[in-house]
């Protein structure tokens, strides 16, 4: 293991380095710390480019990955590493939620349906028991983890983006926190969550009954709330998959919500694509490009 990017990490940091492989003209990492906002051991992937092993500034791209998957997923199938080898991007991908940790005796609240519990963070923070106690993803994104990365690694600028539930987390904590982000897109996105299947069984949950929550951590209706933010932001969404044709998604919602916002949205749909990695690999340079784009202008 060469671990020579860890001597440039603050002697303060808790981050501990778990691997690093080379990849392309750069380094895929994976770093481990214990967050205060979960109250559990948390895990991300972070790929550095050259410049960014050598201490360039450098742009960076937050990616915020499914149901039930972890930081893995986007990491091994995602296939971004190449793109951002060749423009000089730092992509990070966090877990989806808190975990129980049997190595240091944490129990984490979970639940055999998917779209629930571990695996299913939705990127927001749960006000209803046993929720509340750990699922504090909004909070350990834009706070905790966005503080760590910007203070422990080259970065420049940040933009956010995700697929399917993470795709809704990138338009949700994008639109309500622009401060932090200067670029928001998605694949595949979870539109409106309080009007998909899916959502309104996650926030019954975190939520409980109180509506106003749910819009408050509903993408779609941010935006339509909060208006204009972006220059323009990039959705992607294939034809044939399953859970757009099914309404899970609610794409046309999150048209009409940029149009009342008059939020420039640049929306593309892929005959014959599917919910899967092979669209997002077939997807994911656009992306980091209009990542790149939007960090050139700002």
């Amino acid at each position: 293991m060469n671990n020579s990017y860890n001597h440039s990490l603050s002697a303060n940091t808790q981050l501990t380095q778990k691997s690093v492989n080379r990849c392309f003209n750069g380094e895929q990492h994976y770093y481990r710390h214990q967050s205060m906002s979960t109250k559990t051991p948390m895990t991300f992937s972070i790929y550095m480019p050259d410049e960014a092993l050598s201490g360039q500034l450098c742009p960076a791209i937050l990616y915020l990955s499914g149901l039930t998957c972890n930081a893995d997923n986007v990491t091994h199938k995602g296939h971004f590493q190449q793109k951002c080898s060749e423009l000089g991007i730092i992509f990070i991908a966090p877990d989806t939620s808190p975990r129980s940790d049997a190595d240091v005796g944490i129990e984490v609240a979970d639940d055999e349906r998917y779209f629930v519990g571990q695996g299913a963070g939705y990127y927001v923070d749960a006000k209803e028991a046993p929720w509340a106690e750990h699922f504090n993803m909004e909070t350990y994104i834009v706070d905790e983890l966005y503080d760590l990365l910007r203070a422990e690694f080259p970065i420049s600028t940040m933009g956010i983006m995700g697929h399917s539930m993470g795709g809704h987390g990138s338009l949700l904590l994008g639109f309500k926190h622009p401060s932090k982000f200067i670029s928001v897109s998605a694949m595949s996105p979870v539109c409106s969550a309080s009007e998909s299947s899916w959502g309104q069984k996650a926030y019954t949950e975190y939520f409980g009954d109180d509506k106003a929550l749910w819009e408050q951590s509903d993408a779609s209706k941010v935006i339509a709330r909060l208006g204009r933010q972006y220059a323009g932001i990039l959705i992607d969404q294939g034809g044939a998959d399953e859970f757009f044709l099914e309404g899970h998604l609610q794409t046309s919602t999150l048209q009409d919500a940029c149009e009342k916002a008059k939020q420039p949205l640049t929306l593309r749909y892929h005959a014959g694509h599917d919910h899967s990695y092979y669209f997002i690999q077939s997807m994911m340079n656009d992306h980091i490009e209009h990542h790149w784009h939007m960090a050139q202008i700002n």
